[in-house]
């Protein structure tokens, strides 16, 4: 994380930003190319309720029903749905991911134009792929597009770091949320990191 970063917290959420120092360095954002989009809300999908661990397992799993290895839509439309739950996923993420890959192959969702387009409106494309909700999306704008200023109020972990680090008796509600989550902005992102970091402190 970048000094500038470190300095905004520091002036705006003095409690977040000890919380900062205490779990150390925490790289910058990386955006992928729109070409390993699809691959990238795969991987989402089948890590959707599952541990760490238990969903990198299940990711090696699927990309080896693929040809070496390269998860593509066309590949995904040419593969049986029972070929898919072989590899350990669910019956629903199966058809969430053939879902994507229909939604590309229609022309209904073209990833080469997102880079150009504000949060908002990248949600609203994805959300009409069923099986896509607002946490998938607001996951694949951090981590895949590496946009900064993106909160995340369904994850639960999240949730769970404000009401330990602000010392709420009982989980904050929505606008005790945002009233926190406004003094991160333009750098929300981060600050994302830095809650899920402190749920990893001993």
């Amino acid at each position: 994380m970048n000094s500038k970063i470190v300095r905004h917290f520091k002036k705006k959420d003095p409690v977040l930003f000890d919380y900062l120092k205490q779990i150390g360095p925490i790289e910058d954002l990386q955006g992928d190319l729109p070409k390993n989009y699809f691959f990238r809300i795969c991987k989402e999908i089948v890590g959707q309720q599952l541990s760490s661990k238990a969903g990198h397992v299940i990711l090696s799993r699927f990309k080896n029903v693929f040809s070496k290895g390269i998860v593509c839509p066309e590949a995904v439309l040419a593969t049986s749905h029972e070929i898919l739950r072989d590899s350990g996923i669910s019956h629903a993420k199966a058809r969430y991911i053939r879902n994507l890959a229909q939604a590309i192959a229609d022309g209904d969702l073209d990833f080469k134009n997102f880079q150009k387009l504000p949060d908002e409106q990248v949600v609203e494309q994805l959300i009409k792929v069923k099986g896509i909700g607002p946490w998938t999306a607001q996951m694949f704008l951090m981590f895949t597009m590496g946009r900064e200023d993106i909160f995340s109020p369904g994850d639960l972990g999240l949730r769970k770091a404000i009401k330990k680090i602000y010392k709420f008796k009982k989980e904050p509600g929505r606008k005790q949320v945002e009233k926190i989550v406004s003094q991160w902005s333009p750098y929300k992102t981060y600050g994302c990191l830095v809650l899920w970091g402190v749920m990893d402190l001993k």
